[in-house]
C-alpha cells in the first residue's frame, strides 16, 4: 500500500508529515506539518490537518472523516488516541480524545478539553474549552452536558462502526480510482450490503 493518489501533504517549516503506509488519505484531504498517523487511519475528503502551530497526534485505528477540522493554539498537541471516531464536519481544537471514543458529526471539541476513553458525544455537540469528561459518558447539547454513561451495547455498537472505517482504507487503495461518469444508470449495477445500522435502527 501507499499514499500515491496526490493527496494534499505539505511540509511547513521543514517539518513533514509522517504517515503510516496502510493509512489512507484522500486526495482532498489536506495535512500538513507537524502531524503523525499511525496504522489504518482513514482521513475522508475535505479533512483539514494543520499542525503548523502545534502538533496532531492520531493513534492507529483513527478516522477524520468528512469536511473535518483539526488545529491548536501554539504549542499545543492534538491527540486521537486508539480508534477514535470523528464524525462528519466536527472540529477538534487543541484536545484529547480518548481511545474508542465517538465524536459526533458537527460538533466541537474545543482546547484542553480532555475527552475520556469509550465516551460518546452527540451530534451538534459543543464541549468548553477545559472541559475533563470521565470516561464512558454520553455528552450532548450546547454546552454540552453528560446526560449518562456508555453501555457495553452502545461501546459495542460504536467499535462495530469504526471497525467499518479501519477496513476502508485498504478498500479505498484496492479499488478507489478516478473516472468518467455514466449518462444512465445501468441494468447491472451493484447494490451495496447493508453492514451496519444506526444506533435506533440496532436497538429494534
Amino acid at each position: 500500500m501507499n499514499n500515491n493518489f496526490f493527496a494534499m501533504i505539505y511540509s511547513f517549516k521543514d517539518i513533514i508529515p509522517v504517515i503510516h503506509e496502510s493509512s489512507f488519505i484522500h486526495p482532498q484531504a489536506a495535512v500538513m506539518g507537524n502531524v503523525i498517523i499511525g496504522k489504518n487511519c482513514y482521513i475522508g475528503p475535505g479533512a483539514a490537518l494543520r499542525g503548523d502551530w502545534g502538533k496532531i497526534l492520531i493513534e492507529d485505528g483513527c478516522n477524520v472523516q468528512e469536511n473535518c477540522t483539526i488545529h491548536m493554539f501554539p504549542g499545543i498537541t492534538v491527540w486521537l488516541k486508539e480508534n477514535a471516531h470523528i464524525g462528519h464536519g466536527a472540529i477538534v481544537h487543541g484536545a484529547v480524545i480518548g481511545r474508542n471514543c465517538l465524536v459526533g458529526m458537527n460538533s466541537v471539541i474545543m482546547d484542553n478539553v480532555e475527552l475520556g476513553d469509550e465516551s460518546i458525544v452527540g451530534a451538534l455537540t459543543l464541549i468548553k474549552e477545559g472541559e475533563k469528561i470521565p470516561g464512558r459518558s454520553i455528552v450532548i447539547g450546547n454546552p454540552g452536558k453528560i446526560i449518562k454513561e456508555v453501555s457495553d451495547e452502545m461501546i459495542n455498537w460504536k467499535t462495530k462502526g469504526t471497525e467499518l472505517y479501519q477496513s476502508l482504507p485498504k478498500a479505498m487503495f484496492e479499488q478507489f480510482k478516478p473516472v468518467e461518469p455514466l449518462r444512465q444508470i445501468p441494468d447491472n449495477q451493484p447494490v451495496p450490503p447493508t453492514l451496519y445500522s444506526t444506533w435506533k435502527e440496532h436497538k429494534k
